[in-house]
């Protein structure tokens, strides 16, 4: 049998490399991608090469990266153009397999292992290929490691960046990768860290003469599956793009400008969040059979509750569902600083649905809106019962 081919391919600062690439003026210049301050997500999300030479990390407060870098220039994100783009990357890798399997917005593992033979190129030859190809297409660059599996393949990646291609191959991997801090990989944090210190295990080498039965004390079954993996596994399979697993949710939350106990204020960031949730399922061509209302108040407090109904990817309807959510168990005597809307149970649209006789008109001004906003940027149309005056448009969280 021959040897598996994976390609694990990371864009280089995503959000950041998308807005300096949109903004050529910003060439040259320390960039992040924050929160904003007013609105109570003042941290940083994702910055450039410049920025990160100033020791300016990702989770930290724009206050405290100002002090390392006054000249550092902050940006809104825009989820909705990071999506775009995400989408055209895939369909870049689709152009060498259909194992294609996405990690996030702007990392893909890609199974190359039978296109080698039919491209007559090395999984190395078709990874700098991709490598130029984003450069040149998209002005920014992307990482690429090389290897037998996808955890050395995601590894290579990491090991040399920006804009490199990085090979494990199997008759060496042990060479490269066990002697890297073991911090390295992902699956091991901070705090997993710190244990493993107190037993003086300090690289993946040592972690991996670990026993299972040691692990699965420590992390569980998904400890084993990582040293597993570690050890040489090959049992991680790519998937095939076309038949990717639905993700468990999709969700949109936001903090809000200052605290709100109005029902009709609530109601008008609802309709917001609804519209995101509904755009990011046309866009992935899932439909929600339950949502899921959740409210944070000014002392912390959370307070959340689920529904299912008949399946539907049209925002008036979630929004519909999500204040009848809302009446069922808030008081609205309690300030609100924080609402998340989140969409579960889901399910492909089928292509010959068959529409609700009160919901067509609905889910068609739905796929209406996604189109006008995918061509001309996310605040091109909204609701006019939106408002400024709760509703941070330009940053609002994901999942």
């Amino acid at each position: 049998m021959n040897e598996r081919t994976i390609l694990h391919s990371d864009v280089n600062n995503f959000f950041a490399s998308v807005e300096c690439q949109n903004k050529p003026e910003l060439k040259n210049k320390p960039v992040a991608v924050t929160g904003a301050p007013e609105k109570r997500t003042g941290i940083i999300l994702a910055k450039n090469d410049i920025a990160k030479s100033f020791g300016i990390k990702t989770g930290q407060t724009i206050y405290e990266a100002k002090r390392l870098c006054p000249e550092l220039v902050c940006l809104a994100p825009h989820y909705s153009l990071y999506e775009q783009i995400s989408q055209k990357l895939h369909q870049i890798y689709l152009e060498y397999t259909d194992l294609v399997e996405p990690l996030g917005l702007d990392e893909c593992w890609l199974d190359v292992t039978s296109s080698q033979k039919v491209l007559k190129k090395t999984g190395e030859q078709i990874a700098y290929e991709i490598k130029e190809r984003v450069k040149k297409q998209f002005g920014f660059t992307v990482s690429v490691g090389v290897s037998f599996s996808k955890i050395f393949a995601k590894l290579g990646s990491d090991l040399k960046k920006p804009d490199a291609v990085t090979v494990i191959p199997k008759s060496k991997f042990k060479e490269i990768v066990y002697p890297l801090p073991l911090n390295s990989i992902v699956g091991i944090g901070h705090r997993l860290e710190k244990k493993f210190k107190l037993i003086n295990i300090n690289t993946i080498g040592e972690f991996c003469n670990l026993s299972k039965n040691y692990i699965n004390s420590l992390m569980g079954k998904t400890g084993v599956r990582l040293l597993e993996n570690l050890q040489g596994s090959e049992d991680d399979k790519v998937a095939n793009y076309y038949h990717l697993t639905p993700p468990k949710s999709i969700g949109n939350g936001t903090t809000t400008i200052k605290d709100i106990t109005r029902r009709e204020d609530i109601e008008k960031v609802l309709s917001f969040l609804a519209e995101k949730v509904s755009k990011r399922l046309i866009a992935q061509n899932y439909q929600t059979k339950t949502i899921t209302v959740t409210l944070k108040s000014n002392t912390l407090e959370k307070f959340r509750k689920s529904n299912t109904f008949p399946p539907t990817f049209a925002s008036s309807v979630l929004l519909r569902e999500a204040m009848t959510i809302l009446d069922s168990f808030y008081d609205y005597s309690q300030p609100i600083r924080a609402i998340r809307l989140r969409a579960s149970n889901l399910e492909s649209i089928s292509a010959h649905k068959q529409l609700s006789l009160f919901d067509e008109k609905a889910e068609k001004s739905s796929i209406g809106i996604k189109n006008i906003t995918s061509k001309y940027g996310s605040d091109a149309i909204y609701r006019a019962s939106e408002t400024q005056s709760y509703i941070n448009r330009k940053n609002h969280t994901e999942e």
